[in-house]
């Protein structure tokens, strides 16, 4: 049947999603959603509309442009998906004290929602119906928002600190150091490739060290369903847990693959700085090259993930697919709900899915033959990255430590916040 097929990279309309604290935010074309997992089973939502840059700006249009317009609005709608999930669980942990051991009825309500929730029992399927509350922005207890909004900004800036620090300023002054006193002088080439080779280890060491926070596994397990849930629908599948548990973890377009093409793209661009300039003069034009990388890197990305049936393109991938090994892990089943969920508000707010009647079961959504809202053009103009959000959260309630890690993830050598 058509519908079970794959649809061809030329044909098919582009999504993509993020990781977040206990939850998932997907992107279509033209709108986002995002379902976040409360502590008692029930799920948090949000979505909203996604403005195109290339058709308000023309110039996004063009291939360097656009890569840059593209990740910088992936950035900035990742931050406010962050947020919202740090939300949830900042006003778990602050109900958890006045919660009474009974739960049910009594429960305290949390931001999104006043109603309380369905029990879950232990070892049943996922409720499909009852936890699923449709959020509300307009909720009161602003002064949480606020708080949490402030933390995630706080605690991103300081991340994006920390990855020019140890993918950009450390990786230098090594390099420099090992020139002086270990190697002599080094030629242009060789200076770039001990410079990356060195930033290319640290962005290794920091992918493996966070891998062994449990928090950061729980990240890493809903990325696996986020990448799950994108196969589902790009398969032409009904949208159901049985169809995305079957689908690979492994993606092409993966924000994982994506850094890996920064390493390299980056040692390419920095060799346009002069090996002979001051230090910080080597340091201040990489800092002004980061557009050109995020463009160029997102160029590549696109292009390996259209023709990845090649030969040539399929090896440029395999070591992006190598590397989610760590930074995907099998999810649950209640895992994979909460990406189909996300995926679904996406789709509804971009019409290209119908809205649920109320009580309807969530996820037996089809996914359409053709895309009557968005063209096939436009869908690959506005294609989004599969961005790897990997936040080091020291207690799932932990803003602060989620937004540094998820900033240096996303960033990956601390040039890219994709």
């Amino acid at each position: 049947m058509n519908g079970t097929k794959p649809a061809t990279p030329e044909a098919e309309l582009l999504v993509g999603g993020q990781a977040l604290i206990e939850g998932v935010m997907m992107r279509s074309p033209g709108a986002y959603g995002v379902a976040v997992r409360r502590p008692d089973g029930s799920l948090a939502l949000q979505r909203g509309k996604v403005p195109s840059l290339a058709k308000r700006y023309p110039a996004f249009k063009l291939p360097l442009l656009r890569g840059i317009g593209v990740l910088f609005q992936s950035l900035a709608i990742g931050i406010r998906a962050l947020n919202f999930s740090a939300e949830q669980a900042i006003a778990a942990a602050e109900a958890v004290p006045a919660t009474p051991a009974g739960g049910g009825a009594d429960a305290p309500p949390g931001k999104q929602s006043s109603e309380a929730p369905a029990p879950k029992a232990a070892g049943t399927a996922p409720d499909r119906t009852a936890p699923d509350r449709t959020s509300d922005p307009a909720a009161p207890n602003r002064p949480a928002s606020d708080h949490s909004g402030w933390a995630v900004a706080g605690s991103m800036a300081v991340g994006l600190g920390l990855g020019v620090l140890v993918f950009l300023l450390l990786p230098l002054w090594l390099t420099q150091l090992a020139e002086r006193h270990l190697f002599g002088p080094l030629s242009g080439l060789g200076f770039n490739l001990l410079d990356g080779g060195l930033r290319a280890l640290f962005f290794l060491a920091y992918l493996y060290g966070i891998s062994r926070f449990r928090d950061i596994h729980r990240v890493f397990m809903y990325h696996g369903a986020e990448h799950k849930v994108v196969f589902n629908y790009e398969r032409r599948l009904p949208l159901s847990v049985e169809n995305a548990r079957a689908q690979s973890r492994l993606h092409p377009r993966c924000g994982t693959s994506f850094l890996l093409f920064v390493l390299l793209v980056s040692i390419l661009v920095f060799a346009l700085i002069p090996k002979t300039a001051p230090f910080l003069v080597k340091f201040g034009g990489r800092l002004l090259l980061v557009p050109v990388i995020a463009g160029l890197s997102y160029e590549v990305l696109r292009l390996t993930a259209r023709r990845r049936a090649a030969p040539l393109f399929a090896a440029l991938v395999f070591p992006g697919l190598m590397l989610q090994k760590i930074t995907t892990q099998e999810p649950t089943d209640d895992m994979l709900e909460v990406a189909i969920v996300a995926l679904e508000e996406a789709l509804r707010e971009d019409g290209l899915l119908p809205e649920a009647p109320p009580g309807a079961a969530r996820g037996a959504a089809v996914v359409p033959e053709t895309a009557p809202a968005v063209s096939a053009a436009d869908a690959r103009e506005e294609a989004p990255v599969l961005v790897t959000l990997a936040g080091s959260t020291a207690g799932a309630v932990s803003t602060a430590s989620a937004g540094i890690a998820a900033s240096a993830a996303s960033a990956g050598t601390g040039e890219i916040p994709a």
